[in-house]
């Protein structure tokens, strides 16, 4: 499962962005406990989700023109320019240059075929994963999922080893280095029959306690429950959700058996 002590291809941040930011707060603080602090008048109205003083998210105001409220995963990468231009002639996107400030770059890419995620050249990130009501797992959907893990590959390095899943062929993706269990991290799985034509996306899962009721929160909060909490075999207990804003995330009360 995903740690903190982030290697190359990690995911290491996640943040947010949404149209209205003090809804977002209030509609998370309620589900997950998430207290909001402001980054400061300069940030634009970024700010970061902590859970017990720990950063384990973050959330700003829509930045691109367009743009719809979603979760975006930052992947870790020792040269954002570098991995940016990789990005670009696999046939992805670059949709923001990179930037950097003090010690941190970043920039933000589209891959081939139309997932959205951003590379992050940093030593630091989330403070706390993995944990009930934290960042465990990130999940990719896409129409081919082969074509994926080879361009995520090119990029990171990234390993793939077939899962069975219920239904469909699910590849479980560790970083480049070490334990291929230990290094997981997140899967790819095909665009579910019927909705071939949703775009491609990553999809972020919360480590839980208790799966139902955070779903049962989501409504009474403004949110909408996509797939009501449901058993999937040796991993764990699933639901699907949405925050008031449309933004998709999961949340995940992991197998004890996972954890031993």
């Amino acid at each position: 499962m995903l740690g903190t002590e982030f290697r190359t291809g990690s995911p290491i941040w996640i943040d947010l962005g949404s149209p209205d930011t003090d809804a977002a707060a209030a509609f998370y603080g309620a589900v997950f406990g998430w207290q909001f602090a402001s980054a400061g008048p300069e940030a634009g109205g970024y700010g970061y989700f902590r859970q017990q003083g720990r950063t384990v998210a973050a959330v700003g105001p829509l930045s691109e023109q367009g743009a719809t409220s979603a979760w975006m995963t930052y992947f870790r990468t020792e040269d954002v320019r570098a991995t940016a231009r990789d990005v670009v002639s696999a046939g992805g996107t670059l949709r923001a240059e990179p930037v950097t400030m003090g010690a941190v770059s970043m920039a933000q890419v589209t891959d081939p075929q139309g997932a959205q995620f951003a590379l992050l050249q940093s030593h630091q990130g989330l403070e706390a994963t993995s944990e009930d009501n934290t960042l465990v797992w990130v999940e990719l959907h896409v129409g081919d999922p082969q074509a994926a893990i080879g361009f995520y590959r090119g990029l990171f390095g990234w390993r793939a080893e077939e899962m069975r899943a219920p239904g469909m062929s699910y590849q479980v993706l560790s970083v480049e280095e070490g334990d291929q269990q230990e290094g997981s991290f997140g899967g790819v799985a095909p665009l579910q029959a019927g909705r071939e034509n949703e775009d491609a996306r990553w999809v972020p899962y919360f480590a839980v306690a208790d799966a139902d009721a955070v779903a049962a929160a989501v409504p009474g909060n403004g949110g909408t429950v996509l797939m009501p909490a449901a058993n999937v075999p040796d991993v764990g207990r699933i639901a699907w959700l949405a925050d008031p804003a449309g933004a998709v995330f999961a949340v995940l009360r992991p197998d004890p058996r996972q954890a031993a």
